[in-house]
């Protein structure tokens, strides 16, 4: 306790490490101001996206043929054909293709009510995954594979029972298996249930990531609803549900969303959209995300590397060294001592700075009527407290290389180099997606990935690369490799502070 005293009291009595410290800080929070200033005002004037069960932001638009309906019940449908139109770049204005896209879908969905957000449950055949069963955005079931056709059709059961619904799904109509369970309000709530199509935007991974609008239709035969469901009056309603926008793509040209009633108690529907969480990358459209406030950790952390490497260096370069050590003869404690004032006050400098950068890149935001990609409150605090273990793990690697090199323009470069460097260059898009990745595994600048927030999730098809913000480790894991690379670089220092002379 007392060397970590005397170094805590060493650091805050000489004014340009605090200072420093102080401007870390400002200059993380100024950097977020600058590079957000040059965002062009968006002209839709989309200010906020719906935000699912979970706190994610969602995609919520699609095309829903539907009933109010109260009670247990279940809902059947005989899906023949999924097809759609693409629009084509390469056909001019008003261009388009047939053709489906991969997360296309078509089927049955029991919903809380028609506001987007609200939980829901689903059966659906896709583009090119087979039949799915999906609830509440976020989950993904598996059910039987391949597309539907007329000679091999897609038989889709959704049953409500209490709060539990059921999905199922048959090949034949008779035989039938259990895909998944989900949770809806209690019994008495009157829920929205009915056939929806909807289709996302085409997203293409060359080129940097682009996405083209598409659209879906799906024929729907022998449309059955049974207990209370099946008992109730009234007729079915068509209608887009959040209407076309949203960062899922809007309608491709010449075609809109609507319904046509056919012979054998069913429809054709076709729709628009996605029902599906928001990710990153081409499918994002004009949204900020937690990662875009939090853009000047990387200023902060050169600002805070030169003072955690001078926080040794100067006391090298001045011959005092010897006086600290003199004072405390177990070399190892006096190093512990210093890598825990600057891990600490780094730390502190983290935290804060990403606690402010959050609430002002959001008014940023919406001051340049851009969207907000909304995130779960626990995610937002990993990122905030992330921030502030990136710059003590990085302030600590600092301090152990200005140990190893005693030189502060050296220690400087290696640290700016091993962290700062490979993040930009990653990040930016400066290099392939496969070097990238490589790149934020194997070196100290993996601990940004602890800033990420952007979801990734199999059903909803993305451009999943460092360039769109998405690092190839998890937080933690990323982080881990910073600390692994701090640790390594700490037991050096200690190593070479006990061989050598002060």
């Amino acid at each position: 306790m007392r060397a970590l005293h005397a170094e805590w009291t060493k650091f805050r009595t000489v004014r340009g490490w605090v200072l420093g410290s102080v401007g870390a800080m400002l200059a993380s929070v100024l950097f977020l101001l600058v590079g957000t200033a040059s965002s062009n005002q968006h002209p839709q004037g989309v200010t906020a996206l719906p935000v699912g069960p979970g706190g994610e932001a969602v995609n919520d638009s699609f095309y829903f043929v539907h009933r109010a309906l109260t009670g247990d019940g279940s809902i059947t449908v005989l899906v023949t054909a999924l097809t759609g139109v693409l629009a084509d770049p390469a056909g001019g204005p008003g261009g388009s293709t047939s053709g489906v896209t991969p997360w296309s879908k078509a089927g049955i969905l029991v919903k809380e009510s028609l506001d987007q957000g609200s939980p829901y449950a689903a059966m659906m055949v896709t583009g090119a995954h087979g039949v799915r069963m999906q609830n509440d955005f976020t989950h993904d079931r598996a059910g039987l594979a391949g597309s539907p056709s007329t000679a091999e059709p897609r038989w889709l059961r959704l049953v409500r029972t209490g709060r539990t619904v059921i999905g199922l799904d048959s090949s034949d109509g008779v035989r039938w298996a259990e895909v998944g369970t989900a949770r809806l309000p209690e019994p008495a709530t009157t829920v929205q249930v009915g056939l929806f199509v909807a289709a996302p935007a085409a997203v293409q991974a060359s080129g940097g990531g682009s996405s083209s609008p598409a659209t879906a239709t799906g024929d729907f035969r022998r449309v059955t609803l049974s207990g209370a469901w099946g008992q109730a009056a009234g007729g079915w309603q068509g209608g887009q549900v959040g209407g076309d926008a949203g960062t899922s793509g809007s309608y491709a040209p010449g075609t809109v969303g609507g319904c046509t009633a056919t012979t054998g108690e069913g429809f054709t529907v076709t729709g628009a959209g996605d029902i599906a969480p928001v990710v990153g990358g081409p499918a994002l459209g004009p949204a900020f995300t937690v990662e875009t406030f939090l853009v000047g950790t990387f200023v902060g952390l050169i600002v805070l590397t030169v003072v955690a490497v001078q926080f040794v260096t100067t006391e090298y370069r001045r011959g005092l060294l010897g006086q600290t050590l003199a004072a405390t003869p177990h070399r190892s404690r006096t190093l512990a001592a210093k890598a825990t004032v600057v891990a600490t006050v780094a730390f502190a400098v983290g935290a804060a700075a990403a606690t402010m950068s959050i609430p002002l890149g959001e008014l940023r935001a919406h001051a340049t009527h851009f969207a907000v990609l909304t995130v779960p409150t626990a995610v937002q605090a990993r990122a905030v407290l992330g921030t502030g273990l990136l710059l003590a793990a990085t302030a600590v690697l600092s301090l152990a290389l200005g140990v190893v090199l005693r030189r502060s323009a050296t220690a400087i470069t290696a640290v700016v180099a091993a962290t700062v460097f490979p993040y930009l260059l990653a990040s930016g898009g400066m290099l392939p997606s496969g070097p990238a990745e490589w790149v934020l595994r194997l070196t100290p600048a993996a601990g940004f990935a602890v800033q990420q927030t952007l979801p990734r999730h199999d059903q909803v098809l993305s451009v999943y690369a460092p360039s769109s913000g998405y690092f190839p480790l998890s937080p933690w894991g990323g982080l881990a490799v910073l600390g692994a690379w701090s640790v390594l670089a700490l037991a050096a220092a200690a190593v070479l502070l006990r061989r050598r002379d002060a």
